[in-house]
């Protein structure tokens, strides 16, 4: 008897164990785990006509990886410096389903692509003519300010009188006011047109930019460029490599090596007028630039702060323009 009662606590301890350990590890908790990813040569991801990428130095596009947060792994992003939590829900809207949201992700990065190879041979004397048939209302966040004013599908045209071409113009439109201020908006739904105000509110990653939360994408545009430049990231997405991809798609046509030979990691959006925008999880990408061997980092201005709380010896340059970020590369020639 008494071995069977010993077996029995036995049996009833494993299970225990096993039920705890697979809560600890795989039930869900809602949050996503953001760490650092890889810091990517774009020499090896972009090719342009003409161009050389014979230089000793090299650029790189810096990423994050995210992945669901188990409850043990909700406790390690609580306490590592360097890891952020986010909800889920706040990420993916609840109504699109990951597939979606990795589509639209690809779709941002195919613009950010586009919009590099536009201002880097616009930078080189280049004409390149830009157009397209606006911004479309891909989702709406179920706690955006636009909800019952926005609906998908809409076809966002002009921002406070100023028409916009991409979705990056928008968000950067719609970040460039203080929180809480309305942004006005020329919209078309179905064949009529519309003038609607909307009250900003906090951006998710970033709550001291203004945003609407929405999602938005930019309908047929496509620049016509006078050099070919092909850039395959694979599933990489989002629009946080565009100064990067300037960068280099300069530096295969520039004489010189941009890098003078040096390792320089970086991020940041980047608009028609060259304004260097600023992005989410650059703690995470200043630490995946450490651990690849990058010596510097170009930093958005406004991340400088946040930035600066991960670097243990890498050097960080805050760029607001192409300009600065030239100018700084030019100092490396001496």
């Amino acid at each position: 008897m008494r071995s069977k009662h010993n077996l029995r606590r036995l049996v009833l301890t494993i299970v225990t164990v096993l039920f705890i350990g697979y809560t600890l590890l795989f039930v869900p908790t809602g949050y996503l785990l953001v760490r650092p990813g890889s810091a990517e040569d774009l020499a090896g991801f972009v090719t342009v006509e003409e161009g050389d990428k014979d230089h000793d130095g090299r650029f790189y596009l810096v990423t994050v990886m995210q992945q669901d947060a188990s409850p043990l792994l909700l406790v390690y992003g609580l306490v590592n410096p360097i890891i952020d939590l986010q909800l889920q829900r706040q990420v993916v809207p609840p109504h699109m389903d990951p597939e979606e949201f990795r589509d639209l992700m690809e779709q941002w990065m195919q613009e950010s692509q586009n919009l590099a190879s536009t201002i880097a041979l616009r930078r080189l004397g280049f004409d390149v003519p830009v157009e397209s048939d606006g911004v479309q209302v891909v989702e709406i966040g179920e706690d955006s300010p636009a909800q019952d004013i926005l609906e998908p599908e809409d076809i966002i045209l002009a921002v406070d009188e100023r028409e916009v071409y991409l979705a990056e113009e928008l968000v950067s439109e719609v970040q460039s006011r203080p929180v809480g201020e309305p942004v006005r908006l020329r919209i078309k739904r179905d064949s009529q047109m519309m003038d609607v105000s909307i009250p900003t509110t906090n951006h998710t990653d970033q709550p001291e930019k203004a945003a609407i939360r929405v999602f938005v994408q930019t309908l047929n545009w496509q620049p016509r460029l006078p050099r070919d430049v092909t850039i395959d990231v694979g599933q990489i997405g989002g629009p946080s490599a565009g100064l990067m991809f300037v960068l280099e798609i300069i530096n295969q046509l520039d004489p010189r090596d941009l890098t003078a030979g040096r390792q320089i990691a970086g991020t940041g959006t980047i608009n028609l007028e060259e304004e260097v925008g600023s992005i989410g999880g650059v703690r995470q990408k200043v630490r995946a630039s450490e651990n690849a061997g990058a010596e510097y980092f170009f930093v958005p201005q406004e991340n400088y702060e946040e930035a600066a709380m991960a670097v243990r010896h890498i050097e960080l340059v805050p760029v607001e323009t192409l300009g600065e970020a030239l100018q700084f590369l030019e100092g490396l020639q001496e």
